[in-house]
């Protein structure tokens, strides 16, 4: 689909530098498809392509051939709109790619055009124009009355909050490089949020998950906090938390009861990001987070997780090690015992000895290794001694497993494959099912 897309925008852009293909397909010289396969799929695949292109990019394929004509007003409009930026100086330091974007006085006329239905509608401000007015406008008009997708950028709280008023029926929302008002917002049939890079208070965040009824995926990155963000909610699944390079943020999950994935990606050790889940009975995926000096919190109940209060529900998990702290990793494997696969992702930073640190004990084994830990996967393994003894351990003493995967930079010849399962003690692995498997990855 990617393919067949790229081509249709090549051919639309060849068609508009040089005049002459709109011209061929007025007189219909352009309609001999015997070699265009794209041409020949259906119009509901076409119409797809064509919604999935820039908003230039789909009016300018009703020029490619005849069938291409009634396309672009069949299918579900992508609407993308910039203003312009008040100066040079910004003009530079915008990151919105304008040549793909229509300017508001376009609008109009290309809604007037397109019956609908839409997509998507993205509108990025940046200038001080008052859109107000013709944002209402455009988001009364029969082409956006079912709109799917918005995505606002650079807007004002007066024009955020009157897009969201006017676009209250969207599935998908993006807002970024915005700040909220108190305002309430009503989104009944919104599945997924997006924010990126705004600022909210502590008392409007829970307002405004209040408002998303049918939320299902949430995703904060570099969301500047003012206080601690509680977030409760019957429908959300997924949450993806990034953090905010240095800012002080604390989320707080109190009560998340249909809550399976909790994703923190690019968490760094020094930054001041906690994240604390009270209660999410469901959770099955978790991480990655640092072994040592972690932020995120977790707890059943009223007390943390941990070997006398365990989770059951957890069966992914993702940690990140220098591949120094095995008694630490495994204090935490304690805490799950229905695990069934751990990625460790590692990395250079030297952790610290703890000589107060539980050490392993093979007397009290650890139930997910016993039972039911069927995958590993080592991240960043580079083969040197820490690394490998780390490794060797669930080598030994996972008694399951079906698959141990070591992601490595260069390509391993079979020589050096062979070096590392000596180095791993492969032929004495607690599981004889488990394959051994190296494979190649950019970092």
């Amino acid at each position: 689909m990617e393919a067949a897309g790229a081509a249709v925008a090549a051919a639309a852009a060849a068609a508009e530098s040089d005049g002459t293909a709109e011209k061929r397909a007025r007189s219909g010289d352009c309609d001999d498809t015997a070699d265009d396969f794209i041409s020949s799929l259906p119009d509901a695949v076409l119409g797809t392509i064509v919604s999935l292109l820039p908003t230039k990019d789909g009016g300018r394929t009703r020029v490619l051939s005849r069938r291409w004509r009634h396309l672009w007003r069949s299918a579900p409009l992508n609407l993308e709109v910039s203003t312009r930026p008040p100066d040079a100086a910004a003009a530079a330091d915008s990151p919105v790619p304008t040549p793909s974007r229509v300017p508001p006085s376009a609008v109009s006329e290309i809604i007037s055009k397109h019956p609908g239905p839409a997509r998507r509608f993205s509108l990025h401000c940046r200038g001080d124009d008052d859109h107000c007015p013709q944002a209402e406008s455009w988001l009364r008009s029969r082409a956006l009355a079912n709109l799917q997708e918005l995505d606002i950028c650079y807007a004002e709280p007066p024009l955020l909050t009157s897009v969201l008023r006017s676009a209250s029926n969207i599935l998908v929302a993006k807002i970024s490089h915005c700040d909220f008002e108190p305002a309430m917002i009503n989104f009944p049939f919104l599945k997924k949020l997006s924010l990126f890079r705004l600022t909210i208070s502590a008392d409007l965040f829970p307002r405004l998950l209040s408002g998303c009824h049918a939320l299902e995926i949430l995703s904060m990155t570099k969301v500047r906090a003012v206080g601690c963000l509680c977030l409760s909610s019957p429908t959300i699944r997924t949450i993806i938390f990034r953090h905010s390079y240095g800012e002080t943020v604390e989320l707080v999950i109190e009560d998340a009861p249909r809550l399976v994935r909790l994703l923190v990606p690019y968490c760094e050790r020094n930054d001041s990001v906690t994240i604390r889940v009270t209660r999410a009975p469901n959770l099955e995926i978790l991480g990655p987070f640092f072994v040592v000096d972690s932020k995120l919190l977790l707890f059943q109940g009223i007390s943390p997780v941990s070997s006398t209060n365990s989770m059951h529900t957890l069966k992914v998990l993702a940690l990140k090690s220098s591949g120094q702290k095995l008694n630490a990793v495994l204090n935490i494997l304690r805490g799950f015992p229905c695990l069934e696969k751990l990625c460790v992702i590692f990395h250079t930073n030297r952790e610290r000895n703890d000589e107060n640190e539980p050490q392993y004990d093979p007397l009290h084994p650890i139930e997910c290794l016993e039972t039911r830990l069927k995958k590993v996967v080592f991240k960043s393994f580079e083969g040197y001694g820490k690394q490998v003894d780390f490794a060797k351990f669930f080598v030994l003493n996972a008694k399951v497993l079906d698959k141990i995967e070591f992601e490595v930079r260069n390509q391993y010849s079979s020589e050096t494959v062979a070096y590392e399962h000596r180095l791993l003690q492969v032929e004495n692995r607690a599981s004889r099912e488990a394959r051994v498997e190296f494979r190649t990855t950019k970092y």
